[in-house]
């Protein structure tokens, strides 16, 4: 066997305090973690434009009915992707998707500079964006790594992904001043720069030799529906289900949290504070908040947690976190609570449980990573908006109030931590057949 050179011996010792990291595999993980620091980066350049513009045009009601109606629209977006998984190979089928998604993003530059109210168009597009290219990103992950590595190497990809997050958030407040068109564009140019990495990556992946139980990458990755895949398929059926949960809690969380922070504004107003800038100071302070303890979660616990305690265990810090904080606040609704909830569940959703929900498609085939993942966490996730957005619709028109929302989150994450549970033992048997089948294919020399 190749001995390593000296750089990737020096990359695997500087990653050592984070996580296990093999001489041989340094640079191709420093590259992904790269790719997930400016993805994430973009993002928030991105979520900076889209958060003022849809709560302080519509409301806290208009943005949870908007996310809503991102499902309806995933609906189609699944239906044409699945169709080109049926034409093209994995690196065609990244290719594809990055390009749509930053000549859209060049158009929506453009419009900014204009008087065009595109305030919920951008909103739609952006959560449309947001969950299918981050869902490439670690499809393609799922597929170049085994278990054993992903349980290794997903927290340190991950820790790009928090830091990332942190560092466009302040990059977006420098650029703030110029205007949505500068914000934009700067996502734009980070996104090139996100697909030329990935296109690396991708080549160097496969130059090594495929495993021996799939098609060979430049294949068409699908001979059917992601809908007909996630029907026949009840371990993606269970996660699927999950995530819906997961987001529905969410979404419904996010709702209590700008219905009480609106009506703290009305409050603030009548002192004399400016409702949008108690509403942006509030939201900044958040945003920086969960975003530095995900971070800290990330880089610091993460790779513990998964080494100690398994991917299946990590999926239940979540829903147990959420259960405790949404039954503090059916006791006590107000901001200071709720703004505590909020952090830690961000917090630990954009940590432990995205890094544990990654690592459950390592243990699945190729055209499960990205047709069937893609599908998950695009409809799922919206689909749980839909459902929490209905819920909303009719608890306002009873007169819910704050803590009757915050109860109904308590009984959907004991739903979710159950539906945990008993995906269980679908993933151990998964894992077991990949150890087998990774076992059994010949050694290179």
């Amino acid at each position: 066997m190749k001995t390593p050179s000296l750089p990737a011996r020096v990359l695997a010792g500087a990653l050592r305090p984070f996580a296990k990291v093999k001489p041989e595999e340094s640079a191709t993980a420093v590259i992904m973690t790269l790719t997930a620091f400016l993805l994430l980066s973009a993002y928030y350049l991105l979520k900076t434009v889209r958060e003022p513009l849809i709560l302080l045009q519509g409301g806290a009601e208009v943005k949870l009915y908007a996310r809503a109606a991102q499902g309806v629209l995933m609906v189609g977006v699944v239906h044409v992707y699945g169709k080109l998984a049926r034409r093209v190979g994995r690196m065609k089928l990244l290719a594809s998707v990055f390009a749509f998604f930053i000549s859209n993003l060049v158009i929506f530059a453009i419009l900014a500079t204009t008087s065009l109210r595109i305030g919920l168009a951008f909103f739609l597009w952006v959560g449309i964006f947001s969950y299918t290219v981050v869902a490439q990103f670690w499809a393609l992950a799922a597929d170049i790594y085994t278990e054993e590595q992903g349980k290794r190497l997903f927290p340190i990809i991950g820790g790009g992904s928090s830091i990332g997050a942190v560092a466009g958030a302040r990059l977006a407040k420098s650029l703030v001043p110029f205007g949505p068109s500068a914000l934009m564009g700067a996502s734009a140019l980070i996104l090139v720069v996100c697909a030329s990495l990935i296109v690396w990556t991708e080549r160097r992946a496969g130059a090594r030799r495929a495993k021996s139980n799939e098609p060979h990458p430049d294949e068409p990755l699908s001979g059917e529906g992601p809908f007909h895949l996630l029907a026949r398929d009840r371990y993606l059926l269970l996660i699927a289900v999950m995530i819906l949960l997961l987001n529905w809690v969410n979404s419904a969380g996010e709702y209590i949290l700008d219905r009480t922070l609106l009506a703290s504004a009305s409050e603030a107003h009548a002192r004399g504070i400016s409702p949008e800038a108690f509403v942006g100071a509030f939201k900044a302070d958040y945003f920086a908040w969960y975003n530095l303890l995900g971070v800290l979660l990330q880089l610091l616990a993460v790779s513990r947690i998964l080494a100690h305690l398994g991917v299946r265990r990590a999926l239940l810090f979540l829903p147990g976190f959420a259960m405790v904080g949404y039954g503090a606040a059916v006791f006590a609704p107000v901001l200071s609570v709720l703004r505590l909830v909020k952090i830690g569940e961000n917090a630990i959703e954009y940590s432990v449980a995205d890094t544990a929900r990654n690592a459950l498609f390592l243990v699945t085939s190729r055209v499960e990573k990205y047709v069937g993942k893609t599908a998950v966490d695009t409809i799922a996730v919206r689909f749980g908006a839909i459902m929490s957005g209905m819920v909303v619709w009719i608890g306002t028109r009873v007169g819910l109030p704050t803590a009757g929302f915050a109860a109904i989150n308590v009984v959907l994450t004991a739903t979710w931590l159950g539906l945990v549970l008993a995906m269980g033992p679908e993933h151990a048997r998964r894992s077991e057949e990949s150890q087998r089948e990774l076992s059994a294919e010949p050694v290179p020399s």
